[in-house]
């Protein structure tokens, strides 16, 4: 009969104990250099420097203060601009950055023909070489009629505006001048014809727009920039943007700060315009 094994379990040596309990002291890291006064300096710098660049040619943010592009862009939506892609090409640096020129459908900021200073949005209806005419509101452009999806109507009639150029224009005070007098010349068959370096734009709004068939061509140079998304939408009434005294922008001011949760519409938050 085999003996049974007895499992006898020995104390560990109180020595071996101590000694495996020992760590090994920690190795002191080198203290990090602090930083100068010059470094300091030239570190916000680079900062602003960096920001005043991307401000000044990449990004810039804009209000919309008018209903010309609902329901794309609303009163008190606030954008930013990329200044870059359509921008004229300039020399060595135009090989780094991807410009294009603007094509049919895209959202636009560019600086009015009609006021000098003012910075309008809209949407490029026509490029250089386009035949464009409306009927009965509808758009045509080189004899193709548009499927337009983003434009809003009231319904009314206006007979200039709905059968844009066919109506003459000596009825409509909203015509201005310099275009009542350029614009026959690029009439061909009906149509308008965008001649070279211009732009023909048109607001989403349709009925309410104040665009290419008032004030005419947009120039290329004019171009600013497209609308990239919102980053912050808040309920304005549209007197907001046209009221200039220092009263009046104090209180707009205490009625952000009053209303900024229940007034700001949150769903068009980072919303990308297209």
């Amino acid at each position: 009969m085999a003996a049974t094994k007895k499992i006898v379990k020995t104390a560990p040596n109180k020595a071996e104990g101590a000694e495996k309990s020992e760590k090994p002291e920690k190795a002191q890291k080198p203290e990090k250099p602090k930083e100068t006064t010059s470094e300091f300096i030239a570190s916000i710098a680079i900062v602003l420097v960096t920001g005043l660049f991307i401000i000044t040619f990449a990004l810039q943010a804009f209000t919309i203060p008018s209903s010309s592009m609902e329901n794309t862009l609303l009163i008190g939506d606030h954008v930013f601009v990329d200044r870059m892609l359509l921008a004229p090409k300039t020399g060595w640096i135009g090989k780094l950055i991807p410009y294009r020129e603007p094509r049919h459908g895209d959202v636009f900021v560019f600086i009015s023909p009609a006021q000098p200073g003012l910075y309008v949005v809209k949407r490029v209806m026509g490029i250089p070489g386009d035949r464009i005419h409306l009927q009965d509101g509808a758009v045509y452009r080189n004899g193709e009629r548009l499927d337009e999806p983003y434009v809003i109507r009231k319904g009314d009639y206006n007979g200039y505006r709905d059968n844009f150029p066919s109506v003459p224009v000596s009825d409509y005070e909203d015509v201005t001048p310099e275009w009542r007098l350029t614009m026959p010349s690029h009439l061909q068959n009906g149509d308008l014809v965008v001649p070279p370096g211009s732009l023909f734009a048109m607001g989403d709004n349709r009925d309410v727009s104040l665009d290419s068939r008032y004030w005419g061509f947009v120039p290329r140079e004019n171009v600013i920039g497209r609308p990239m998304f919102i980053y912050w939408s808040f309920i304005t009434p549209r007197d907001e943007y046209e009221r200039q005294g220092l009263a009046d922008r104090i209180q707009w001011v205490f009625n952000i700060l009053f209303h900024f949760f229940d007034q700001t519409r949150w769903s068009r938050m980072f919303h990308v315009v297209r």
